[in-house]
C-alpha cells in the first residue's frame, strides 16, 4: 500500500526513528533472546473505539526491517472502529518485527488519538454549518502527520505554517502602528490570505477596511460572537478560536461563525491503545 502526504518523507522519518532506537547498538534484546530464523504471525488491534489514523506509516517500519513481511491492513484511515478490533496482520521476521513495533505502534497510537479527539469535535458540531479548523500548535517535525490525522477525524487543515498565510495578531499591530498599516504592509508583499485577529467588536470594521480576508474572533463569548458575525455580514469568513473545549464548542458554533479552531486537537490528544500480539510460527 502506497502513501504519500506533501511535505512528508516517510523514508526519512522512518530511518530517524530507527536511528533514535537503535544507535550502534541495535536491538540487543531480540538478538539476544529471539533466534535469527525464528518467524511470527501478529495482529495489531484496537483496545478502544478510535478513529484511525497511520496504519501505513506503522507498516513502512515492518518493511523497513523485513521486506519481505506479510501485511495485510484491515481498517481504512478515518474509519471509526470499536474496542478489540482487528486493525492488521503481519507475519515476517520475527526479530525484525519485535524491533519495528515499538515505533510502529508508538505512530499509529499518536495519529489515532489526534483523529480520535478531532471527529469528537467534529461531532459536537453537526447540522451546526460551522467548520472545524486545527492550528500549528503542533510538535516540531511531526505538523504534516498530526495535520493530517485531524483531516482523516474530520477537521480542515487551518495554516501549514507561516508561509502560506499572513495571521496579524496583536504584536504586529504594535510594532506595525495600526490594523491598517499592517494589513497594508502584508497585501503590498503581495499576500493573498490576510487573517486578522480581534478581540472586541470595535476592531471589527477597522480590520475589514483595512483589506482582511479573514476575521480571527479571539477569546469571545458567544453572545459576542453572535453580534460579530451579523457585523461582518459575510463579507469576510468569521473564525472562533481561543479556549474552545468540547463543552464550549456547540454553543460557539450555533453562532453563525465559519470555522472554530481549536489548539488541543494535536497539541493535548491522547494517545489511544492500541496493542500487537505475536505467536510463533
Amino acid at each position: 500500500m502506497s502513501f504519500s502526504l506533501d511535505g512528508f518523507d516517510l523514508d526519512a522519518f522512518v530511518t530517524r526513528a530507527f536511528e533514535e532506537d537503535l544507535r550502534d547498538g541495535g536491538d540487543v534484546t531480540s538478538e539476544a533472546v529471539i533466534p535469527p530464523d525464528a518467524r511470527f504471525r501478529g495482529v495489531m488491534d484496537s483496545r478502544d473505539a478510535i478513529v484511525v489514523a497511520g496504519l501505513p506509516i506503522a507498516a513502512a517500519f515492518f518493511r523497513r526491517l523485513d521486506p519481505e513481511a506479510e501485511i495485510e491492513i484491515l481498517a481504512e484511515e478515518g474509519e471509526r472502529v470499536e474496542p478489540d478490533a482487528d486493525l492488521m496482520l503481519l507475519s515476517g521476521k520475527a526479530r525484525a518485527l519485535l524491533t519495528a513495533e515499538r515505533p510502529a505502534l508508538n505512530t499509529v497510537q499518536h495519529l489515532s488519538g489526534v483523529a480520535t479527539l478531532t471527529r469528537r469535535y467534529v461531532d459536537a458540531i453537526e447540522g451546526t454549518g460551522a467548520t472545524l479548523l486545527d492550528t500549528r500548535k503542533t510538535l516540531p517535525g511531526l505538523r504534516v502527520v498530526e495535520k493530517y490525522a485531524t483531516r482523516m477525524g474530520g477537521a480542515q487543515n487551518h495554516r501549514m505554517g507561516l508561509w502560506d498565510a499572513a495571521m496579524i495578531k496583536d504584536n504586529h499591530i504594535a510594532v506595525a502602528g495600526t490594523v491598517g498599516e499592517a494589513v497594508r504592509r502584508a497585501a503590498d508583499a503581495g499576500i493573498g490570505r490576510i487573517i486578522v485577529e480581534v478581540d472586541r467588536i470595535d476592531q471589527i470594521e477597522r480590520a475589514l477596511l483595512a483589506g482582511a480576508t479573514h476575521l480571527l474572533l479571539d477569546n469571545m463569548s458567544p453572545d459576542l460572537l453572535r453580534e460579530a458575525v451579523r457585523i461582518v455580514d459575510g463579507r469576510v469568513p468569521t473564525e472562533a478560536s481561543g479556549g474552545i473545549t468540547l463543552e464550549t464548542i456547540r454553543a460557539k458554533a450555533e453562532t453563525g461563525v465559519t470555522y472554530l479552531s481549536v489548539g488541543r486537537l494535536t497539541q493535548s490528544a491522547p494517545a489511544v491503545d492500541i496493542g500487537l500480539d505475536f505467536k510463533r510460527l
